[in-house]
């Protein structure tokens, strides 16, 4: 019995022996630590090598270490409170630490400060390198050792030294002297209690809370270390309060660089693929990027040209008040960023030239519309819009998810009536394309948004008809991606800044894969707005026959302007390059007079020309499956002899019309009375017109526009003749549910409300009443009478009496008139 339990006692350490040389046989040396302090430098290179930055400088600082006693004690707080709360009180391993973190991991919890200290992760990134990645106990154990092993050789306070010293904070910012100036633009002596407290929270992810990148995140995690140093004692209540008041602003200190705001990006990207920290025994990484330098210096001049052009004309003009302006050039195919300018002068404080502008949300402009008219286009759906579909560019009104009148107007402030799908986009005329987006439904021209990879609502709820004119808000990178789609015959690409990552040594860590695509358009769709994009002749009613949108070859292109000119846009591309402009204040400040072809049009026009001169036009390659068929020019159907402008139009197969025109009309007309002839008119008197027989909204646009309508013509009191009861009546004015506010700046005889119908019936009066009396009766064209307004709230309605007698109410209106708040 007793040799029994001798043999096992024997094994029992024999094994634990084993054990411990298993764990602890190879582990380093705890003092290598002070040569291992190297970090790694790391060349960014654009497409062809060419240097873009590198990330270890001695002359720009952002390496500089510094002594226990020039760090500030307010960073020390920050990062104890946030990495090691026990620091001061554990030998190198916090088993209290461990245990909570376990813990409130079994529930789900979210860990605001994990189980791993200071000492440890000093530990797993300098001395355990290899093995840091490895989730074991065997690498805990390590870790835990080499911990106490370190707590034994130093004081915390250099264990802290060398952390803050050497800790990997993101943007390329190694120690927190590098981070501070990186940005804040400052030292770390110089830190603010909000400042100390974002950066302290940044190591924990540093892709993901970047300021420059994501400033929300970043500063959604700084509030999460401001209350654990409050928890710690180490900030009053006072005190806390104030630093979470406190704005941060993101100051970038000039260091050489090329492109900074890409080389940011891409740095985030490489980020997301390593932990640099890892690289630091590699001899550092070569990071080949997509970016093309000699295109990215072209972009840079041309903006910046452009802007100080409209700040300050050279021909002695009136400033436009506008000071920043960004530019994306991507690869269709590949999706490729070849060149990112994300503002006007990177180093400017002045326009806040750090925050890069091509990731920005702004609001759109027009630059929607070419997704709403696709997603009304789609062969799927039933009945789809096609680039001859008519729609009326009149006055319209459309009434809000909320009951609220919504009136779009034309940039112009006119009207055209009667339009083309192709005209109505071409030439960006605002009121079709709210048509088309009420007819679709809004969810609908959403849900395509989604798929070409734009997500212009944060919350889906609050979106109405104004996203066809530029509601929402929208990165100018997501939206050039979005009209790759249309370069690229339908398919979604994801942009991508790095093409490889290699070691000094020429060892390959990272080859990109080729990128995914996506088919979220119908190919032949997909031609078919370039095509409409592309056309010069159909963009002539609002650009003219010689804009800066021709480029000298086939290129389909889209403006956009916002109200007020807060911001104004030119996307535009080629079969192989996709370029969006955006031109505007990136706080938002209004400019004056600048629209997205005098703007961002010109950056646009002459990037393109500069960086695609040499290569061959191509033309967008048509896709089978798409057939031609002249129409109507006025009503996109069938012509008839009476049509006299025709025109040859594309369409998918299955979508070519069928209907023969019906709006040219040809009629015997009385010379004398001008109306219909009838059988007893003299044979000397009648003459054959065309007339137009358009809906009746589109009624009082023509008469303004001296048109000859066919309901004019037939359907006349003197005759008594009767409309089919097909065609309605309709209010033209007011707008239901409106509010009019009466002026005190005006005379009183100024402030009038039209009251109007449009009529598709034959007319012999209108009675108007308000609030249940008569105010006025009108018996000829057109239906319309004014009202004085009145401080009150009215009910409006109309009694159209027919030629044959016959009375026609309308619908009541509803409408108030108030004094001015003060």
């Amino acid at each position: 019995m007793k040799r029994i339990t001798t043999y096992t006692l024997g094994l029992i350490v024999l094994i634990t022996a084993g054990l411990v040389v298993w764990v602890f046989w190879d582990l380093p040396n705890p003092r290598q630590i002070e040569d291992r302090q190297v970090v790694p430098g790391i060349r960014f290179v654009d497409r062809h090598g060419q240097l873009l930055y590198e990330t270890i400088d001695p002359n720009a600082g952002r390496h500089i270490r510094l002594t226990g006693e020039q760090i500030p004690e307010v960073v020390r707080q920050a990062t104890i409170a946030t990495e090691d709360r026990n620091f001061y009180n554990h030998p190198g391993v916090d088993l209290v630490g461990i245990a909570r973190a376990l813990w409130i991991n079994a529930r789900g919890g979210e860990v605001l400060a994990g189980g791993s200290t200071i000492t440890q992760q000093l530990a797993r990134t300098m001395l355990l390198e290899d093995e840091r990645f490895e989730r074991t106990v065997k690498r805990k154990l390590r870790e835990s050792w080499l911990a106490w092993r370190l707590s034994r050789l130093y004081t915390k306070d250099q264990i802290l030294e060398l952390y803050l010293n050497q800790t990997y904070y993101g943007g390329m910012a190694y120690g927190i002297e590098a981070a501070a100036q990186t940005f804040f633009g400052r030292s770390a002596a110089k830190l603010t209690t909000a400042q100390a407290a974002l950066l302290a929270g940044l190591p924990q992810t540093p892709a993901f809370y970047n300021p420059f990148l994501d400033p929300d995140a970043a500063k959604a995690r700084q509030e999460v270390v401001l209350g654990l140093m409050h928890q710690e004692g180490w900030l009053t209540a006072a005190e806390y309060e104030l630093a979470q008041r406190e704005p941060l602003s993101y100051a970038s200190t000039p260091y050489p660089i090329e492109a900074p705001h890409f080389v940011t990006m891409a740095q985030a990207e490489l980020d997301q693929l390593f932990d640099l920290s890892d690289q630091q025994q590699a001899g550092g990484l070569i990071v080949r990027t997509t970016l093309d330098l000699t295109w990215q210096k072209k972009a840079e001049f041309i903006v910046s040209e452009q802007i100080e052009q409209l700040k300050n004309p050279p021909d002695g003009g009136f400033s436009h008040r506008v000071d920043n302006g960004a530019l994306v050039a991507i690869h269709p195919d590949s999706g490729d960023v070849l060149t990112l300018v994300g503002s006007a002068d990177f180093f400017s404080e002045d326009i806040s030239g750090s925050i890069n502008m091509t990731l920005a949300p702004r609001q759109p402009g027009s630059t929607l519309k070419p997704l709403i008219y696709a997603a009304a286009m789609d062969p799927a759906r039933i009945r789809p819009y096609t680039a001859a579909t008519m729609l009326l560019d009149v006055e319209t009104v459309f009434t809000t998810k909320e009951g609220e009148s919504y009136i779009p107007v034309n940039f112009s402030r006119t009207e055209h009536g009667p339009v083309l799908v192709r005209e109505a986009l071409a030439s960006s005329l605002n009121i079709p394309a709210v048509l088309t987006l009420d007819h679709i439904g809004v969810q609908s021209g959403l849900d395509l948004m989604q798929d070409m990879g734009l997500t212009p609502f944060e919350a889906q709820e609050e979106v109405d008809l104004s996203i066809a004119l530029g509601g929402g808000a929208v990165r100018l990178i997501d939206l050039t991606r979005a009209y790759a789609v249309f370069a690229n015959g339908g398919e979604r690409i994801s942009p991508r800044l790095i093409l490889e990552v290699t070691t000094i040594g020429g060892d390959q860590l990272y080859s990109a894969a080729e990128t995914d695509r996506v088919q979220v358009l119908d190919n032949r769709l997909a031609w078919l707005i370039s095509d409409m994009l592309a056309d010069n002749q159909a963009r002539q009613r609002t650009f003219g026959a010689h804009s800066l949108l021709n480029i000298g070859r086939p290129a389909a292109v889209k403006t956009g302007t916002t109200n007020d000119f807060h911001d104004n846009w030119t996307v535009g591309y080629t079969p192989d390059l996709v370029v969006g402009v955006w031109v505007g204040n990136a706080d938002n400040s209004p400019m004056v007079n600048i629209t997205g072809l005098s703007g961002a049009g010109p950056i646009w026009h002459r990037f393109m020309r500069a960086v695609l001169n040499g290569t061959p036009p191509r033309p967008f390659e048509r896709p089978p499956g798409l057939v031609e068929a002249e129409v109507c020019t006025l009503s996109g159907l069938l012509p008839t002899d009476d049509c006299p402008f025709r025109r040859l139009e594309w369409f998918i197969e299955g979508t070519t019309p069928v209907t023969t025109d019906t709006v040219y009309r040809r009629v015997a007309i009385d010379q004398v009375t001008g109306t219909m002839a009838q059988p007893e008119t003299p044979s000397n008197r009648v003459v054959l017109k065309t007339v137009l027989d358009l809906p009746p909204a589109a009624h009082g646009w023509a008469r303004q526009e001296g048109l000859l309508l066919y309901h004019d013509v037939v359907f006349v009191p003197q005759q008594g003749n009767a409309a089919p009861d097909s065609e309605p009546l309709a209010w033209r004015s007011p707008t239901p549910n409106a509010t009019y506010i009466l002026s005190p700046e005006l005379p009183e005889t100024a402030q009038r409300v039209a009251f109007e119908i449009d009529s598709g019936i034959a007319i012999a009066e209108v009675k108007f009443w308000l609030n249940g009396e008569i105010v006025g009766v009108v018996d000829q064209q057109p239906f319309r009478m004014v009202w004085p307004l009145a401080v009150g709230d009215y009910v409006l309605w109309a009694e159209a009496i027919t030629v044959s007698g016959e009375s026609r109410p309308l619908n009541t209106m509803h409408f108030a008139v108030k004094l001015p708040e003060n």
